[in-house]
């Protein structure tokens, strides 16, 4: 049954929310570790007296690559789609495009942002995301729960 479906049984509906929340913060867990990994092979080098941080650490630009490469494949589906029209192939052709451009455009610029640290011009500074939905000690229906009990 499609996530997007408005007559979506309410107790399927809550099932795939928790199975997403659960997923979401598995891949900002691993999201994290591999900013640990980038820190730990950057952390002799010394930025320059005019470095500058970037807007998002390099794991979560990958995350956005990650993604990225998720919504290539499903636009490419839809090109070869053999039961859609010509002027759907057509838009979905040119969408297709824009996507193949920025992951071309997403990759130099995470290749660039990591020889930037490298060099010292640019350094890394890592925020935990803090999710607090999954935090029983954050989130007050998890801990007015607990406490209940």
């Amino acid at each position: 049954m499609p996530l997007d479906n408005p007559q979506i049984d309410p107790v399927l509906g809550l099932a795939l929310k928790r199975r997403i929340d659960t997923s979401n913060q598995q891949r900002t867990d691993i999201v994290e570790n591999i900013d640990g990994y980038f820190l730990q092979l950057y952390a002799d080098v010394q930025p320059g007296a005019n470095a500058r941080i970037n807007t998002e650490s390099p794991a979560w630009a990958i995350d956005r690559l990650s993604i990225l490469a998720l919504k290539i494949y499903h636009m490419d589906v839809e090109v070869h789609r053999p039961d859609v029209s010509a002027e759907h192939i057509l838009l979905c052709t040119e969408k297709l495009a824009v996507l193949l451009e920025q992951r071309t455009d997403l990759s130099n610029a995470i290749d660039e942002l990591l020889d930037d640290i490298a060099s010292g011009n640019k350094y890394m500074k890592v925020y935990k995301q803090m999710k607090m939905y999954n935090d029983p000690g954050l989130n007050p229906v998890l801990y007015r729960r607990n406490n209940e009990s």
